[in-house]
């Protein structure tokens, strides 16, 4: 009997363990699973889930700013009858955090990791798909999780308080205007999900290719447009390596570039061989030698490798370089980084080159291409714009006419395109101001005080950044800003001017711009505008743009520059052939300080086309004026005619006389 018993109480023991141990898990806070599919969602289901954190240093008395180390996972799931090509998702941070690992996607901004939601993305951080861009149809693949989802792993620090609080975002969406997606509804305490539906317009706009397409190279999303845009074809491919065609088109009316630098991130271990149209900054192959890329290639002359940088720099090839038939020999090649808008000269508008580029496992397959991820471009003016680019989308393949001259194109084997556009950051400063003087007014309304900012650690004697400036004598627009102060004081004293204490500080910019104006009379005027340059550098193929709201219509030519009207009262002006050239501050015999480079030439304006305007009151004054694509600081004031000054003086003084009289006249 005792026998019996032991086995019924050994077995009742390991069911209340179990129980005990279930009871514990339960309690237990453990990572969030992946949720099951929306069985109501037949659109795109979004998918945001909080997996758990980690306490770390330090440690604060705010328990709500306590730092904790955070794991999340995003997924992007396609639930639709209709492909999703280039998918982005919005993510809406709301609790500080830094992101320091992203895995399954790409910031679509092209963002630097650790990345700052809150200061770096703004309202939302944006991640697209990379490598796997395109989700297909649950039709189209059998229901193939592989083919119509995507997953985001994410890393980083949170800012919040302790559990069990859950610090989710406070949205997330899908970026793209075909969709709408509802407010994000938490299904458990660490997950939230949406299903994003395509808006009744796209519905309607959809074909029927794109509606049951099951061939992701078989369509593709329309070119985009933007200030600059980057073309990435792929003309050869084999097994271990492909031939690529980098080419770069500048679409900005007024946005160029002076020595452009482009740069990208390999994600799959890939090196640049060789390159024809450009060159890399640095000759480095340290980084396959002693990685990967040398435990595979190892028969490879790594000696022959042109860069292995994980983050190239590629810079353009000076034009002497053109017919070197070893590294150059390139359409739209070496002009030494030179990128000039379209309405200046649209033969160069475009630059490119060509690279030989090795893949690694497990990309050995001629159909296996991936371009790289997270460019950028910039240029060497502190002139040129800033620019931030969108990651690469695969468009239609680029047709390429024959080179042999038959009437017959070429395809590229892949094509990409990124797309990238001028951004201001907040609180940037011009790089170019602008001064007004008059034939009517000896005095000179100089740029603004800090027009281009002020340096935060300035030398010398204090000066106010919020002083206005101080009018000039018209000879003192050829000095530099440091050799000024006497001749300000001068012409203070002479004029009865108020001197402001401490004295206002420059302008420290690179290029000032003079609009003058020389004639007023009954048929038509003039102005005169001149470039000052007190750069280091000199300045090729300069361009200007200058607004004129109410004296448009009445251009009629420039003398010295060419000049155009090209709509919106925009006037364009450019160097004439062989003077496109604005020269840097030089050192001039005789004189104590550097002089600026300049260039001028005079504008007629007719007043048959634009009756009633006032060239004195302010309309032969620009509104706005562009250098080299940055548009310029705008003075606040404009020169007073004395004229006006003496014609109010009268004015006045019969009214005074005039009420003295009458005073007179009543005490008697």
């Amino acid at each position: 009997m005792a026998g019996s018993v032991a086995p019924q109480a050994v077995l009742l023991g390991v069911l209340l363990l179990a129980g005990l141990a279930a009871a514990q898990r339960g309690t237990t806070p453990a990572a969030a699973a992946a949720p099951a599919p929306d069985p109501g969602c037949n659109g795109i289901q979004l998918t945001y889930t909080f997996e758990d954190r980690t306490k770390i240093r330090p440690f604060v008395a705010d328990k709500n700013k306590q730092p904790y180390a955070f794991r999340a996972n995003a997924t992007v799931l396609n639930s639709g009858t209709r492909p999703l090509k280039s998918w982005a998702m919005l993510v809406t941070f709301g609790h500080g955090e830094i992101l320091v690992g992203v895995d399954g996607a790409v910031l679509t901004g092209g963002g630097e990791l650790p990345y700052n939601t809150t200061e770096d993305a703004g309202n939302a951080t944006s991640f697209s798909g990379y490598p796997q861009t395109d989700l297909l149809t649950p039709i189209a693949t059998a229901g193939d999780l592989s083919r119509i989802q995507a997953s985001v792993g994410i890393v980083g620090t949170v800012f919040a308080g302790p559990g069990p609080f859950v610090p989710l975002p406070t949205a997330i969406s899908l970026d793209n205007p075909d969709y709408e997606c509802p407010a994000a509804t938490n299904r458990t305490a660490g997950v939230m999900s949406t299903c994003c539906i395509l808006t009744p317009e796209a519905e309607a706009n959809a074909t029927v290719i794109d509606a049951n397409t099951t061939d992701p190279t078989k369509n593709f999303l329309p070119r985009g447009t933007g200030d600059l845009v980057i073309t990435y074809d792929v003309l050869q491919a084999y097994p271990s390596s492909y031939l690529a065609l980098v080419t770069l088109e500048n679409n900005a009316k007024l946005g160029r570039l002076d020595n452009w630098r482009l740069s990208w991130e390999w994600r799959r271990g890939e090196f640049i061989y060789n390159m024809k149209g450009a060159h890399t900054s640095e000759v480095d192959t340290s980084g396959c030698i002693y990685g990967p890329q040398g435990q595979y290639y190892q028969s490879l002359d790594f000696s022959q490798v042109l860069n292995c940088d994980r983050k190239p720099v590629i810079l353009d090839l000076p034009l002497s370089r053109y017919n070197d038939t070893q590294i150059g020999k390139i359409d739209n090649c070496c002009r030494n980084g030179t990128i000039l808008p379209k309405s200046m000269d649209e033969k160069q508008s475009k630059s490119a080159f060509q690279m030989q580029v090795y893949k690694m496992p497990p990309d050995l397959n001629r159909t296996k291409l991936f371009p790289p991820a997270n460019f950028k471009i910039s240029g060497a003016s502190s002139l040129n714009p800033d620019y931030t680019c969108g990651q690469p989308i695969p468009v239609s393949p680029t047709a390429f006419p024959d080179p042999s001259g038959l009437d017959s194109t070429t395809m590229a084997m892949a094509t990409w395109q990124v797309v990238c556009n001028i951004t201001k950051t907040k609180g940037a400063k011009p790089k170019c101001c602008v001064t007004f003087s008059a034939y009517y007014n000896n005095s000179v309304i100089p740029c603004n005080t800090c027009a281009c900012g002020c340096p935060a650690n300035r030398r010398g004697p204090t000066c106010s950044t919020t002083a206005q400036s101080m009018l000039l004598p018209p000879e003192a627009l050829l000095v530099p800003f440091d050799n000024r102060t006497q001749k300000a004081l001068a012409w203070a004293e002479l004029k009865h001017y108020n001197v402001p204490r401490p004295m206002p500080c420059g302008d420290f910019c690179g290029v000032s711009i003079n609009w003058h104006v020389s004639t007023d009379y009954n048929k038509g005027w003039s102005a005169r505008v001149t470039l000052f340059n007190w750069e280091d550098v000199d300045m090729a193929n300069w361009f200007a743009a200058i607004v004129m709201d109410k004296a448009y219509d009445g251009f009629g030519k420039a003398y010295s520059f060419n000049a155009t009207a090209v709509g919106k009262n925009t006037i364009f002006m450019q160097g004439l052939e062989g003077l496109n050239y604005l020269v840097k501050q030089t050192n001039m015999s005789g004189s104590d300080y550097l002089v600026p480079g300049k260039q001028q030439s005079v504008l007629s304006f007719t007043k048959k086309l634009t009756p009633g305007i006032n060239v004195v009151a302010g309309d032969g004054f620009p509104t706005k004026v562009f250098f080299n694509g940055d548009e310029c600081a705008m003075p606040q004031r404009i020169p007073m005619s004395s004229g006006f000054r003496t014609h109010l003086s009268s004015a006045l003084s019969l009214v005074l006389v005039l009420t003295a009289s009458a005073f007179l006249l009543l005490q008697q």
